[in-house]
């Protein structure tokens, strides 16, 4: 005779096959889901034992993402592009500062943001924010220098920010830092405040001295320990070096401040930095790159004739040769001397020639003094005002952060 099972007995195989049927449902919409999300850089597969194995795909790099080798893409000359530049917009990067937003400012011209810099002999692969974000997973990228360097950080913000959901992103002001997350990838894009690189009296992200300068050139501890272990470096440091032709500086006692030449303290704070740099970069794990100084265009009668103006009022790049006074070859001098001692890689980004053509595309009298825009009597009085060493953006700092990402391209291809 055949007994048939009671309710409650068919209850217990009933319910536990529900349930397992409702965790796979579940697991399997979190891994759509994620397939989704990933913008297909990774795959899922099942493992034997349970669970998922997540494998990251590579990066594809094109034929015509590959840089032929020889070509220098520091030279070569500003070519007029208003289809691919800007690479975003003030409105599409609500993170800019009001330092850089020139337009919104009341910038009436916006001819600095359609410039593409062409290299000579080759071309620049097209800035992809998904590629970047992927080389960068699971990495640290930081800028460490002044608030030139800060503008090439907000450029990069700008430049990958659009792409990655609301929700998965994140901005933080942790001084002397700023900390872009990308969560999904795990990555996160930093800058670090330190001027001079080496310490300073200066050294507070936001209330620093300006006027009164004195610097620690043998003492970069404080700094250097938030640097420790970060996968990408690019490192800047010059302009806050070249307020007055000598500068007060401490060498091993803190008490006995010195009058120094600037060039020669400049020499021993890269001294002390490049010291930090073959102590502490496992070369395996990090890049390291030093970013050479960002021009000023201070004296109109550099590349016209003047009439004791500025950068202000200026719409176009400077066409042919050019070199202003305001970059110190000494100090060009000094850092191709230090950086080709070292003995740990250390690649320079050469910026400063490509930018010294644009006196188009500073803040002008479209910025900030002391954290405020200019007032009406301020901008009436461009020659004392405006400010020619920072850079509007969309600009100048994408240019250098395109060359930076095709850098990292061709390392990562040749990976």
């Amino acid at each position: 005779m055949t007994i048939l099972p009671s309710n409650d007995r068919r209850n217990q195989f009933i319910f536990p096959a529900a349930l397992v049927s409702l965790l796979f449902i579940a697991s399997l919409r979190i891994v759509l889901e994620n397939l989704k999300n990933s913008h297909h850089s990774r795959s899922f597969f099942w493992q034997p034992g349970g669970g998922y194995r997540v494998v990251r795909r590579p990066v594809g790099v094109s034929n015509d993402e590959i840089i032929e080798k020889g070509c220098n893409i520091f030279e070569g000359k500003w070519v007029w592009d208003n289809v691919s530049h800007p690479l975003y917009t003030e409105e599409s990067c609500p993170l800019l500062v009001k330092q850089v937003t020139c337009l919104k400012n009341g910038r009436p011209d916006s001819y600095y943001q359609n410039w593409k810099w062409q290299p000579d002999g080759c071309n620049l692969p097209r800035f992809n924010a998904l590629k970047l974000l992927e080389i960068l997973r699971d990495k640290r990228l930081m800028f460490v220098g002044d608030s030139v360097q800060r503008g090439m950080f907000d450029s990069m913000v700008c430049l990958v920010q659009s792409v990655i959901p609301e929700g998965k992103k994140s901005l933080k002001r942790v001084p002397p830092r700023k900390i872009f997350r990308a969560e999904e990838y795990n990555a996160s894009i930093e800058y670090y405040w330190a001027p001079f690189l080496v310490e300073s009296i200066s050294d507070h992200a936001t209330n620093h001295t300006v006027l009164k300068r004195l610097v620690r050139l043998d003492s970069i501890s404080n700094h250097s320990k938030q640097w420790e272990g970060v996968d990408i470096l690019v490192f800047e440091s010059y302009v806050w070096w070249m307020h007055k032709p000598t500068i007060n500086a401490t060498y091993g006692n803190l008490k006995n401040v010195q009058e120094y030449n600037v060039t020669k303290a400049y020499r021993i704070a890269m001294e002390t930095w490049a010291n930090w740099i073959e102590t502490s970069i496992n070369t395996h794990d990090q890049k390291v790159f030093f970013m050479t100084m960002s021009p000023t265009h201070l004296w109109n009668w550099e590349w016209k004739t003047g009439d004791g103006g500025n950068c202000f009022g200026e719409s176009q790049p400077i066409q042919g040769p050019y070199w202003g006074t305001g970059s110190n070859l000494d100090i060009m001098g000094i850092v191709k001397d230090v950086l080709g001692r070292l003995r740990v890689n250390v690649r320079v980004l050469n910026i400063t020639q490509l930018s010294e053509y644009r006196k188009d595309g500073h803040a002008s009298i479209y910025g900030e003094r002391k954290g405020k825009l200019l007032t009406k009597e301020q901008r009436s009085d461009p020659k004392n005002f405006a400010d020619c060493i920072h850079w509007c953006l969309p600009g100048v700092p994408d240019t250098w952060n395109e060359i930076l990402y095709a850098v990292l391209l061709q390392d990562y291809r040749k990976f």
